[in-house]
């Protein structure tokens, strides 16, 4: 603000020593009275400390807000990424969990499968007993009928 400047400027051109003395326009000015003009750039000019006083404090209320809203934001994004942080714990800890789940139900598969096997290979030895024992049924049923008819005879 050049508010001291231009006070020194108007009172020279008031004094008649600031390049040329008044506005054409102006009546020449016998007592040292100020000019119409003047007076009216004056009040122009304390109306334009006035508004430039209301500019400065909506600036600095706006860049209050403008803090405020930073201060907001960072805290935003600091806790979403605290949340952040927690969620990939919590990832890591779930898939740390599954993935021994799924080693030790791998495990007890081959265990299964391994049984299945032995139970297969049993039930072949299985099989050809059954068929001795369809052999060995056929006979005794032979037999019987023999005796019975050896019984049957007198």
């Amino acid at each position: 603000m050049e508010k001291h400047g231009e006070t020194c400027d108007r009172e020279e051109e008031r004094e008649g020593g600031g390049g040329g003395g008044g506005s054409s326009l102006d009546p020449p000015n016998p007592e040292g009275e100020t000019p119409i003009s003047d007076r009216i750039a004056f009040n122009n000019q304390s109306e334009i400390f006035r508004a430039i006083e209301v500019v400065e404090r909506d600036s600095l209320a706006i860049a209050q807000s403008f803090t405020s809203l930073f201060a907001s934001l960072r805290l935003a994004l600091s806790e979403s990424t605290a949340t952040s942080l927690h969620h990939m714990q919590c990832f890591t800890d779930a898939t740390g969990r599954l993935q021994e789940s799924v080693l030790d139900a791998a495990t007890k598969g081959n265990r299964y499968i391994n049984s299945c096997l032995r139970l297969n290979e049993e039930m072949k030895s299985v099989d050809g007993l059954a068929s001795q024992l369809k052999i060995l049924r056929k006979h005794v049923d032979a037999l019987d009928s023999a005796v019975n008819k050896l019984l049957q005879f007198p």
